[in-house]
């Protein structure tokens, strides 16, 4: 049998994992890193050698766990942030540390590019509706502004995974998806777009060589095997932005079905046979990593956040329990709230503690609990949070459902998959079935099935999936639930609308 290897380039961790061709993981090591953060300069950044050295140690430590010759690990690939990058010199030595996606530098020069470009002509191009400081676009462009030396000495801007692929390879490569999220890639040609390329003052020959994901790209070299012990008969495929990838790694490869990942925030992905710009301008359209198709991507700002910020502070007690039964103490957490009825004795959540995001896209916003009594204990907050992100999913939903795009099924995946309780909850406030699977980790299975491809070991998408996916269980709304949660839901958008003026 071979093997596949997916790395997951997470926020602030690398997870890496070895599969079967059946889908079945055989080794897994997980490796944090972290951002030097000045809140004061909005800046968050990343310093390369820790990255590259995190990513090192996350394989071997994989592969100290793999039992079988390392040359049956035949395809590699990589999971991505799409919009964390680092300016490279001649030699490809980083200028400076990477500026990642949390930064926010550049807002100036955000609203400069949406004011010269227009956002209409930048939604059309790009699929992104509106330009914010996450966008390494509008980072080269305060690079060029405030950093004049590291602009003239770049030769390439690398994405970070295109960075870690350059070192295992020694090519440069960024795949459509990853691209998309550049605002300097053009969605329906797949190319970079040179427009914005002179208006930044920079060439195609300083951006990575576009591929589909999914491509191969080249054997490990003899210095990545030494450094990483990968055997040079690996062959490194290009993966996937992270919500692309996630949605192959939980089969969302057709229309009609959602990926739900609450893991810190919320985020939603839908599979589009052709792009779809949203009139409201309110859901980015991007590439997936199956060729020819899109997906419509949205986020809430929080999520699972929300739970472990009330774990943390108001949960002591359930935590030193925890430790000493050596039990998750989420698990105690929902046994709480599983004593709560629907509807939390009429006690609902606005879950904004970092402002919101779709639709509402207010980043005032705060967090409420409304109509709490004497009567309200620990489980019902418990058992409130959890249904205000369902309530948050339902309204996503509904924005899909406005322009056209029917969801017949919710996969879910990301930490809160692991609720039965608020797997249970999210059927019953959308009316749609949830689908949990078993492998959590569905970024990692995504690009390990991109990379089964790049070697022609399945013929098609359609194929791997079938053979490498395994579901868990599927949740079915409850018809008597599902109206108490109508009630709420109305009563948790009309508590925003009266409050939005007021945060």
């Amino acid at each position: 049998m071979n093997y596949f290897m997916g790395v997951d380039l997470g926020t602030t961790s690398i997870k890496t994992l070895i599969f079967d061709e059946r889908g079945y993981v055989v080794s897994k090591a997980v490796k944090e890193y972290s951002y030097i953060i000045d809140p004061l300069k909005r800046t968050v950044e990343l310093n390369m050698d820790e990255l590259w050295k995190a990513f090192k140690q996350s394989v071997k430590a994989a592969l100290k766990n793999f039992k079988v010759k390392r040359s049956r690990i035949i395809g590699l690939a990589v999971s991505d942030q799409g919009d964390t990058f680092v300016p490279l010199d001649d030699y490809f030595k980083p200028l400076r540390k990477a500026i990642a996606y949390l930064d926010n530098r550049s807002e100036e020069e955000s609203k400069l590019i949406e004011e010269e470009m227009g956002a209409d002509k930048i939604f059309k191009v790009t699929g992104q509706p509106h330009v914010f400081p996450s966008y390494p676009a509008t980072k080269i462009l305060w690079i060029r502004k405030n950093e004049p030396e590291v602009f003239k000495k770049t030769a390439i801007y690398a994405p970070i995974e295109s960075y870690l692929i350059y070192k295992l390879t020694g090519t440069f490569v960024c795949d459509y998806s990853g691209a998309t999220l550049s605002l300097m890639f053009d969605i329906e040609r797949k190319k970079w777009w040179n427009e914005m390329l002179e208006f930044l003052n920079i060439d195609e020959t300083q951006l990575p060589e576009l591929k589909p994901s999914g491509a191969l790209i080249g054997n490990v070299t003899d210095l990545a095997s030494k450094e990483t012990g990968l055997s040079v008969e690996t062959m490194v495929s290009t993966g996937a932005h992270d919500h692309a990838a996630a949605a192959i790694g939980a089969g969302n490869i057709k229309p009609n079905i959602v990926t739900e990942s609450t893991g810190a925030v919320l985020g939603l992905v839908t599979t589009l046979n052709e792009p779809v710009y949203d009139e409201k301008r309110i859901i980015p359209c991007n590439c997936h990593a199956i060729e020819n198709k899109y997906l419509l991507l949205l986020y809430g700002k929080t999520g699972g956040m929300v739970l472990k910020w009330f774990r943390d502070e108001f949960c002591q007690e359930e935590i030193k329990k925890a430790k000493l039964k050596k039990v998750d103490v989420y698990d105690i957490l929902a046994k709480k709230a599983s004593k709560i009825p629907p509807g939390s004795d009429n006690l609902i959540m606005l879950p904004h503690l970092m402002g919101a995001g779709m639709p509402e896209n207010n980043p005032k916003a705060k967090g409420v609990l409304f109509g709490i009594t004497l009567g309200h204990g620990k489980g019902h907050v418990i058992r409130a949070i959890m249904e205000s992100i369902a309530f948050m999913l339902r309204r996503n939903i509904e924005l899909l459902k406005e322009m056209g795009v029917n969801i017949n099924e919710i996969r879910s995946i990301g930490g809160g998959a692991k609720s039965k309780l608020w797997n249970q909850i999210k059927a019953d406030v959308t009316h749609i079935p949830v689908v949990t699977l078993r492998i959590e980790e569905a970024a990692s299975l995504g690009v390990a099935i991109l990379a089964g491809l790049a070697l022609k070991t399945f013929k098609s998408i359609d194929e791997a999936c079938k053979v490498m996916i395994h579901f868990k269980k599927k949740y079915l709304p409850n018809l008597k639930n599902m109206h108490i949660y109508d009630e709420q839901y109305q009563m948790y958008i009309n508590i925003y609308e009266c409050l939005k003026n007021l945060f």
